[in-house]
């Protein structure tokens, strides 16, 4: 890849989506992880049913990161053109990769983390937009870490310092929202109100970036979403006109 990322253009780029579509964003986000709340509030007290708190949890975030993958897919010309039922429709196809991905690629990073944390670091950064390449390309799960290891490949560090800079936005919001919460009390509803509220504001920045990253990389920051995203037709070039006499 000759393209370089930019990274300060890189995190700009994905702030600016996160506040034109903040519309979209949030209100997605606080949806499907409302469910993810309620459920563990249910069932986490119960250890029989802690598998189905996790896969709620993996199915939630999937369809959330696919869906935010396929918005800014969708903006590339500078307005959205789909609904957002349209845009969780599209990432249907791919929830099954998309889950099998994560879950692949959260076992290896956690174990390289075990490993010294360095190669956690390597890995977390070489698949930082295997989501984009699963919802956008369509390889196979096992191909896609290694068409996302091909698009950040020289672009490593530039890759690493933007997943840092988010990394830290995260944390310190959780902190903070953490630290509000514990000022109303000791109370589980106030927690899960409050981590819902951190959640819901900061899922949004981490599925911008990897999906700007991708877009950077690959050298199609700009151009318009492929046509029939939402299952419509390409339409037809107009005919060529007369030349006049």
């Amino acid at each position: 890849m000759g393209t370089k990322l930019d990274v300060g253009g890189t995190l700009s780029q994905a702030f600016s989506i996160y506040k034109e579509q903040a519309g979209v964003l949030l209100p997605l986000a606080f949806a499907f992880f409302l469910v993810v709340a309620v459920v563990n509030a249910l069932l986490a007290s119960t250890f029989i049913l802690l598998p189905l708190t996790f896969a709620v949890s993996i199915i939630a975030s999937t369809l959330f990161q696919g869906t935010v993958v396929q918005l800014v897919r969708d903006v590339q010309d500078g307005q959205r053109d789909n609904t957002v039922g349209e845009l969780i429709e599209s990432v249907w196809p791919v929830v099954l990769p998309l889950i099998g991905a994560g879950i692949l690629a959260g076992i290896g990073i956690g174990i390289g983390f075990l490993l010294l944390i360095v190669p956690g670091l390597i890995l977390l950064t070489i698949w930082a937009v295997l989501a984009p390449v699963i919802v956008i390309e369509r390889p196979g799960v096992f191909s896609a870490f290694g068409r996302s290891r091909e698009i950040v490949r020289g672009n490593g560090w530039q890759v690493f310092g933007v997943i840092v800079t988010v990394f830290l936005i995260i944390f310190i919001a959780g902190l903070i929202f953490g630290a509000i919460g514990a000022a109303f009390g000791d109370s589980t509803i106030v927690t899960i109100i409050f981590n819902l509220i951190a959640q819901t504001l900061t899922a949004p920045i981490a599925a911008l970036i990897a999906t700007v990253i991708y877009f950077r990389l690959t050298g199609a920051i700009g151009a318009p979403a492929e046509p029939g995203l939402s299952g419509q037709p390409t339409p037809p070039p107009p005919p060529p006109t007369a030349p006049t006499v």
